[in-house]
């Protein structure tokens, strides 16, 4: 069972989420918050997989959740996913800043948004393709590139092409059938690349890839 809290400053759209979520059998809302440091305490509290997280809220930040969420985990846990109205917004890149693991916009489709928990409650981040690549597109080119005193560390030719894979917004079995190998062998090198680059989760990774050109061609 996938356990997810809600944060959100509208009751209504807590609401409906919780019913689109529960009514497929594998997730519970085991918690819910309208605000930032309400968000905080709920999560230290019930200890979710997955926290779906508003960025404007009457009462509190959710980029401020989200930094604090993320920097007290353990163990991957819980992942932030960011349910926005914003796609190209400076919040939103506010959050990437903070570590959240993935982006929906609160107008996608009910089976996107349950995509988007099954597949971070099983450590797979950048759940909506379309916002999430132009989002770090974005981010990447007005931050400043890496510094020329350290290049990027060698990637071994596979290790390369599974995280410009990655950059499309595949998941490890998206990867794995794509490059026939195991879904094992997919975690495998791409935890050694990251390691390598120095990037903590798949989002940093992603950064990484546009900033070196890596996912030009992506």
């Amino acid at each position: 069972m996938i356990r997810v809290v809600l944060v959100d400053d509208q009751a209504v759209v807590r609401m409906g989420f919780r019913v689109l979520l529960e009514e497929h059998g594998d997730v519970d809302v085991v918690g819910e918050a309208s605000g930032g440091r309400e968000a905080v305490e709920v999560v230290r509290r019930l200890a979710p997989d997955v926290v779906c997280m508003d960025l404007r809220m009457a009462d509190g930040d959710g980029i401020a959740a989200t930094r604090e969420i993320v920097a007290s985990r353990s163990g991957g846990t819980p992942a932030v996913l960011v349910v926005t109205t914003f796609d190209l917004d400076e919040d939103v890149f506010g959050a990437l800043e903070a570590g959240a693991d993935g982006f929906l916009l609160k107008d996608c489709e009910p089976e996107e948004l349950l995509e988007a928990v099954r597949r971070l409650a099983a450590g797979e981040g950048l759940v909506d393709r379309s916002v999430t690549r132009r989002v770090i597109r974005e981010f990447s080119r007005r931050r400043a590139p890496r510094a020329a005193s350290a290049p990027p560390p060698e990637l071994t030719p596979r290790e390369a092409e599974i995280v410009r894979l990655l950059a499309r917004g595949m998941s490890n079995a998206e990867i794995a059938r794509e490059l026939f190998v195991e879904t094992s062998t997919v975690k495998s090198h791409l935890t050694r690349a990251m390691t390598k680059i120095g990037a903590r989760d798949r989002v940093q990774t992603v950064i990484w890839a546009y900033r070196t050109g890596l996912a030009e061609d992506s």
